[in-house]
């Protein structure tokens, strides 16, 4: 899932941290603060989960990234993150590296690990890279191997986190929780064993373009109640995430649900600038029009932004808003960013155990109504194309 700076109105009446309270700023001016640039959608690993389609191209130049990097940088942007498809595909991944830090942007790396050695390792040291994410999906090499379509793939995944935290990055574990799914209390032993951080997501997303095929892999409503109750899960949440929701107020009610497109934002391989990498509208090109352009006159971020808690179609009246990962972005594909993701009710349900007007659903016999998306005139991402299951590219000498 992409990153968003939090805002300090996302948990009412609690105590905010500093970058919360620099979030909030950030929001009231109208600056970003940080951003998700996707350097390619090309993978060296297949993961039947991938909500991208490894098979497009066009993506920008190093000249054509360095622009961005200097037009963000311009804008106030300072936490950059730098993820695909695997960066690590990219013959000029250093050079980019190098540039951002140059900026002084603090970079963060996602990245399957798969083609970290000890030198790129070194590397990233050397130009000041803060943190690396990489995924793993089972403490069980053969289950990792399988879903990533790529043997020995968890091996060269464990041995690049080891070198990465042997020369001081931190390094943290996603783990996308899928059906049938994952031993937490394993996956949590290992990233002790590490010395890593873990996170669960338990949302498998859609494809880029809608398509629903990967979210047939999310698990059922008993292995979700079993994921919100397992220690290993409710240690990497935190204390916070499984309390009884906050009394719903007037300052939750006229916030914002999420800081997409208010303080963070995404940016495709192709340049492409929408809210959040889980947010496929598009606001503008990069290849046309300038970041600031984008970021101050959209009509479609300026839409985004208008957003309040209150005018949210069926959260807007819900007890347990205050404890709800409210996805604008999921329930744009599913037809209104102002609609109500069903998963994200279910996640609430089992968090706090509070029944959401979705889940239980009042009938359990009736599937709520999902309108089509109607783009109108919001421009799809170039590569909204139907992902091939089989389609990754395994050859690092791509570019």
């Amino acid at each position: 899932m992409a990153d968003v700076a939090p805002t300090a109105t996302a948990t009412p009446k609690a105590r905010v941290s500093l970058l919360q309270r620099v979030g909030a700023k950030a929001a009231a001016r109208g600056n970003p603060i940080s951003a998700q640039l996707d350097l390619t959608w090309r993978c060296n690993e297949g993961c039947v989960h991938c909500y991208l389609d490894h098979s497009v191209g066009d993506d920008m130049d190093t000249a054509e990234v360095r622009g961005v990097l200097d037009q963000l940088a311009a804008a106030g942007v300072m936490f950059l993150t730098l993820s695909g498809g695997e960066i690590m595909l990219r013959k000029d991944i250093f050079e980019i590296v190098a540039y951002a830090r140059a900026l002084l942007f603090d970079v963060r790396l996602k990245t399957n690990g798969v083609l970290i050695g000890e030198s790129e390792a070194d590397r990233f040291a050397e130009l000041g890279v803060r943190e690396v994410h990489i995924s793993i999906y089972s403490h069980l090499p053969e289950v990792h191997d399988e879903i990533t379509k790529v043997p020995g793939s968890f091996a060269r995944s464990i041995e690049a986190m080891k070198r990465l935290k042997s020369r001081g990055m931190a390094v943290k574990i996603n783990v996308s929780v899928m059906k049938d799914g994952a031993d937490y209390g394993r996956l949590r032993a290992l990233a002790d064993g590490l010395g890593t951080r873990i996170m669960f997501d338990p949302t498998i997303m859609p494809m880029m373009d809608g398509g629903r095929t990967p979210t047939f892999l999310n698990i059922s409503s008993a292995e979700r109640a079993r994921f919100f109750s397992d220690p290993a899960v409710l240690s990497a949440f935190g204390d916070e995430a499984c309390k009884a929701p906050a009394a719903v107020d007037d300052d939750l009610l006229n916030s914002a649900p999420c800081g997409a497109g208010h303080t963070s934002c995404y940016i495709s391989p192709q340049g492409d600038v929408t809210p959040c990498a889980q947010f496929p509208l598009v606001c503008g090109s990069l290849r046309r029009n300038g970041f600031q352009e984008i970021w101050k006159s959209s009509s479609q971020l300026a839409e985004v932004r208008s957003l309040r808690n209150r005018d949210l179609t069926v959260c807007g009246s819900c007890s347990s808003l205050s404890s709800c990962s409210h996805c604008a972005g999921m329930a744009f594909k599913e037809g209104d960013m102002r609609g109500a993701p069903l998963i994200n009710c279910q996640n609430t349900y089992f968090k706090t155990k509070v029944p959401t007007p979705l889940y239980p659903p009042p009938d359990p016999g009736v599937t709520p109504h999902r309108s089509q998306r109607d783009l109108g005139q919001f421009v799809p991402l170039t590569a909204l194309l139907t992902a091939p299951r089989d389609g990754a590219s395994r050859n690092s000498a791509t570019y």
